[in-house]
């Protein structure tokens, strides 16, 4: 696969669309603006790195790792691997061309419809949900979503995990879609990708070619149709100059971090913020601070969309859910993609009318990046916040042996070899506030960790490994030393849609407000990302995502009198161009 990205030199003064972010909004944008017919230009934050450069060792992923703390940035800002740390809620997120699809578990459901019937969506959105439904439809096709292959061989934590969904009906456990190929050959986008090996590394970046990220199908889309795409060039913030819109941009040194001031610039008649749901948010707080009028709901309505993380610690069975690294993957016993059974709550016989308190469990792997130091960070978390579900005079032997095995011959043995990892979506208050801080953005959000909700998932984890027979570690955070901190992977909000200007800060179709009341919208001016979403999704929010920014591209196209051109047929080598 040659390189997507063009250096920053060749960057011209001026497009019609200039998209900032490579996520699943951002690709999404480029590539249907591209294939209106526009001429496009792309800028990425981060760096653009193909399958085999991703870090499959401790020391690797160390150098790729950035830290934003109260007051101090640690590590480079082009990082792949992105940790926000607050006092109320962490956030994990990717950086690099691609977006958190890189380092994401790629799981594709959509949300209840009770979810997308609720009132914080505007009413133009509900009134339409054949269109949405449709972009549904658009993003599956590229994303090429699906279920763990009942012919291949079953990983050992999918057996586990449907073994312990027996706390439930049947039903509740099945095999959800994901974003991973399993058959080896030329995709829709004309990139070359190999069937997944089974190696289990999906959140530290396929190194395989296997995971189906925007770096595979709707980027190279967007290359192949005339985009430009530009990577290691961090928006700060953009300004309205009579009927342009001016870009102002910083370039990423080798080292990672910024290079000069914001004197660099390009200007566009449209523009599509897609950074991310913080970085979004950054680039308007920022913009706003400079004079560019907006909604006082900047900032507002953030949410972790009830992420939380717990541990079944040394279980009786063989969980295999440590990711191999760079050691050569097992095809008799394969640790499997990262998350391929799911335990879902969802339904009204599991909440019992209360809606809200549905929930999603899904078994995930720890990467094998982190497999040196994992033995003991999870022996020790076991002694001080674990909470043994079976105890006995043989099996407390056992556990011992176990756990003796893993502490001196290494994560694939005794203990750490039997642990489950267990990631939960459910509903939050979706009451976070996102604001500037010394230029950087910052969240804060009263007591969310001590909402009653995460009581019931701490609960329902505790159930599931009960059923293995291990140690139940919820997140290590979650506790009143650290004030029952949260940690979330699938930030949403802070730009989210409404009615008008009281409601929200973009309309339906991701147009920004032009004021703080009001319907009337800046013209040229788009949001496309999790941002934008103005509620918890209870679910993995990938496909939601994809599915609005599709249907923003829709209605941009039918407003400026543009033909998307939607067919797979005219694809053409990307280095034509």
């Amino acid at each position: 696969m040659e390189r997507l990205s063009l250096p920053v030199e060749q960057m011209k003064e001026h497009y019609r669309v200039v998209v900032v972010g490579s996520g699943y909004g951002g690709s999404i944008s480029a590539s249907r603006m591209a294939r209106a017919g526009q001429s496009v230009c792309l800028l990425e934050k981060g760096k653009e790195l193909h399958p085999g450069e991703y870090p499959d060792r401790e020391a690797e992923a160390t150098k790729e790792m950035q830290m934003d703390l109260e007051g101090k940035h640690v590590g480079p800002e082009t990082g792949l691997y992105d940790f926000r740390f607050n006092e109320d809620i962490n956030v994990f997120q990717g950086c690099g061309l691609g977006g958190t699809s890189l380092v994401n578990a790629n799981v594709s459901l959509p949300p209840k419809d009770w979810v997308m019937a609720s009132e914080e969506w505007p009413s133009a959105l509900q009134a339409d949900r054949k269109t949405l439904d449709e972009c549904f439809r658009l993003a599956k096709n590229m994303l090429k979503p699906t279920p763990y292959p009942g012919d291949w061989r079953t990983p050992a934590k999918l057996k586990a995990m449907e073994s312990a969904s027996g706390n439930w009906e049947k039903g509740a456990f099945y095999r959800p879609p994901i974003n991973v190929n399993f058959e080896q050959g030329e995709n829709h986008a004309g990139v070359f990708q190999n069937a997944c090996n089974g190696c289990g590394d999906c959140v530290t970046g396929c190194n395989y070619a296997a995971k189906n990220t925007t770096l595979m199908n709707y980027l190279p889309d967007a290359r192949n149709h005339g985009a430009e795409i530009f990577t290691e060039a961090a928006v700060d913030r953009i300004e309205r100059h009579r009927e342009q819109w001016v870009v102002r941009y910083k370039i990423m040194n080798a080292g990672g971090k910024k290079f000069g001031e914001s004197t660099n610039f390009v200007t566009a008649d449209i523009v599509i913020l897609a950074a991310g749901t913080l970085g979004t948010t950054e680039i308007l707080l920022r913009s706003k601070e400079n004079g560019l009028e907006m909604s006082d709901m900047l900032g507002q309505r953030f949410t972790g969309n009830g992420d939380f993380l717990g541990f079944g610690y040394n279980n009786d069975v063989d969980a295999n859910a440590i990711g191999m690294g760079h050691k050569e993957p097992d095809k008799d016993r394969p640790v499997g993609p990262c998350i391929t059974g799911i335990i879902d709550l969802r339904e009204d016989k599991y909440t019992h009318s209360k809606k809200s308190e549905g929930m999603v469990i899904e078994e995930g792997v720890i990467p094998g990046a982190l497999s040196a130091f994992v033995p003991w960070m999870l022996a020790f978390s076991s002694k001080f916040i674990g909470r043994d579900t079976d105890r006995g005079f043989t099996d407390f032997f056992r556990e011992l042996w176990r756990k003796l095995r893993s502490l001196l011959g290494g994560a694939y043995r005794g203990a750490t070899r039997n642990t489950m990892t267990y990631l939960v979506m459910t509903h939050d208050d979706g009451k976070g506030e996102c604001f500037l801080k010394n230029d950087r953005i910052r969240i804060t959000w009263d007591d969310v960790g001590k909402q009653s909700i995460f009581q019931k998932v701490s609960r329902n984890l505790e159930k599931v490994t009960q059923r293995l027979g291990g140690t139940y570690i919820k997140n290590p955070t979650w506790n009143k030393l650290f004030k029952h901190r949260l940690t979330t992977v699938h930030p949403l909000g802070g730009v989210i849609m409404g009615e008008d200007a009281t409601e929200g800060v973009v309309n339906h179709k991701g147009q920004v407000f032009d004021n703080t009341n009001g319907t009337q919208a800046y013209k040229g001016l788009y949001v496309s990302d999790g941002s934008v979403i103005p509620r918890t999704l209870g679910v993995n929010p990938l496909l939601t995502i994809s599915a609005l920014a599709e249907r923003n591209c829709k209605y941009m196209a039918d407003d400026y009198g543009w033909t998307i051109d939607y067919s797979t047929n005219n694809i053409s080598d990307h280095r034509e161009h």
